[in-house]
């Protein structure tokens, strides 16, 4: 499920190397960009415009900005990266892969965008985030965000006491049943065509979590265009004002092959997401990957803190290169000038 935000005054991409390119303008990307910008590299962020939480009327559980709206906090980051002098671009992705290294052998990387546009760096933050997949029931993903939801530390208190029904879509879903019920009384489990043992019924029935197995033939509005409740496959119609349902989270990879970055998957069709390390490093030299591309369950502050992470480890890298390369040119000199003077004291 994918929803755009309303366009921005976007910045004219730069003709020459930056220090660092970041593919993804969300919390993470925005985060990392800002720890680059305010270590003095050139960076570039470019900003496919579709976050995650678009849908979403605010952002909760951040200290400090909650409920804040999700657009007014990307326009927030965007300015702050600008402020100490990185680049906001608005496109697509379309290619990203290594290039040739530089003569003095640091990294280079090629990322090519959608409209012909190029960009060459010497280091690369992915931070594209994740789409959510939702099960395919009439008139689900219509209410996705706001009558439909998935996590009850971003939407919970705003649901709470509301008529909810959990569509279950695996053995997690029982987890997130388990979840929800903190927040009202008035809770059912629309089963379907999942499985629950002996110990999840147990725990569901001990909650007073109505079972109802008959699967969901589609889910129906009001004339407001709220959730009425969702329509059964034998006719009965089960009203509901909220329903909750596990989302398949997958990074989004749009672009990216030519990286070759290594994919990690969770059990159970859960979701895939590319596999990082320590501060958000990959198998890839000068990639590291960052918030919800990397960790699917992060919430927004968690990506911006791996974001900010990953830009700071990213900053001690080119340190470290430029030292290197430095150290190596100095030693070099030396050289040379021990040389001449051995040349002048053999001339006779």
């Amino acid at each position: 499920m994918t929803v755009a935000i309303a366009a921005y005054a976007s910045d004219q991409l730069p003709d020459e190397t930056v220090d660092a390119v970041v593919i993804g303008g969300g919390a993470a990307g925005l985060s990392g960009a800002l720890m680059l910008a305010r270590s003095r590299r050139s960076v570039v962020v470019i900003d496919g415009g579709a976050p995650r939480n678009a849908p979403a009327a605010g952002v909760h559980g951040l200290l400090g900005l909650d409920g804040v709206p999700p657009t007014e906090l990307l326009r927030t980051g965007r300015a702050e990266v600008r402020g100490y002098g990185g680049l906001v671009v608005a496109g697509e992705v379309i290619s990203a892969a290594p290039a040739e290294p530089s003569a003095a052998g640091d990294l280079r990387f090629t990322v090519a965008l959608a409209g012909g546009e190029t960009l060459r760096a010497r280091r690369v933050l992915v931070a594209t985030g994740l789409r959510d997949v939702l099960p395919e029931i009439p008139g689900l993903a219509e209410h996705w965000g706001h009558g439909v939801v998935h996590c009850p530390y971003c939407h919970g208190w705003e649901v709470r006491d509301e008529p909810i029904g959990v569509l279950a879509v695996g053995p997690a879903s029982v987890h997130q049943a388990l979840l929800f019920r903190q927040l009202t009384d008035d809770l059912v489990y629309f089963s379907g065509g999942t499985e629950l043992d002996g110990d999840s019924r147990a725990r569901l029935a001990a909650r007073n979590i109505e079972i109802i197995a008959t699967p969901v033939d589609a889910v129906e509005s009001t004339a407001d265009g709220d959730v009425a409740g969702v329509r059964l496959t034998d006719g009965r119609f089960v009203p509901r004002r909220v329903l909750a349902v596990a989302t398949s989270m997958r990074a989004r990879t749009e672009g990216l092959d030519g990286l070759r970055l290594p994919m990690q998957d969770l059990p159970g069709g859960m979701g895939r997401s590319f596999a990082s390390g320590m501060a958000g490093t990959t198998d890839v030299p000068g990639v590291w990957a960052a918030g919800n591309a990397a960790d699917l369950f992060a919430q927004v502050g968690a990506s911006a803190a791996a974001g900010a992470l990953a830009g700071a480890h990213m900053n001690a890298d080119l340190v470290t290169a430029e030292t290197d390369a430095a150290l190596a040119a100095r030693v070099r000199r030396q050289a040379s000038g021990v040389r001449r003077q051995a040349s002048g004291a053999l001339t006779p």
